[in-house]
């Protein structure tokens, strides 16, 4: 119990530093394939793919190597920009956490309020226009992955909409 304690205080402490598009020191559009292996060693396996005729790459972390409270963190590379395809730039960093680390409370503190939720076959999400996306398990008490990306600015998603003010009360038919 000291050390699940000792873990989500340490987990929060990254998250309050962090923006929403960051996690442990990687941040969609800006970290490379050399500044990951720095930080976190050898994935325990990488697979390279094709996305949109790109050839692109990911590392898993899993078990051991997996950062303390993490079930897994899956970081994919290759990002195309304004500027050109990038293929060891980070795209995607996407944390599995182990039960109870994430909880919505946790989320909300570290990250704030949602830009928007939505819920699909009872699942909640969380939507973070600054890059996050946060899936919670079908009880909506515990975040069971973790997307980071980067920021959504464009997006079609309005903000949640104030409470509509009451309407005004008709005026009298005139005699």
């Amino acid at each position: 119990m000291t050390r699940t304690l000792i873990v989500l205080a340490l987990l929060l402490s990254v998250a309050g530093l962090a923006s929403a598009g960051d996690f442990g020191n990687i941040e969609a559009g800006v970290t490379t394939t050399e500044q990951v292996r720095e930080l976190y060693g050898r994935a325990s396996k990488e697979v390279p793919a094709k996305v949109e005729g790109y050839d692109t790459l990911q590392w898993v972390y899993e078990r051991s190597q997996a950062p303390e409270g993490l079930v897994r963190m899956i970081v994919d590379f290759g990002l195309l920009t304004p500027s050109g395809y990038k293929p060891t730039v980070v795209r995607l960093l996407t944390l599995e956490p182990k039960p109870s680390i994430f909880s919505k409370k946790t989320v909300l503190d570290g990250w704030g309020i949602p830009d928007g939720e939505g819920s699909r076959d009872g699942v909640q999400t969380f939507f973070y226009r600054e890059g996050l996306l946060v899936i919670f398990d079908k009880e909506g008490d515990d975040a069971v992955r973790l997307i980071f990306s980067i920021p959504q600015t464009s997006s079609r998603l309005a903000p949640p909409a104030a409470p509509a003010a009451p309407a005004a009360p008709a005026a009298p038919p005139k005699q």
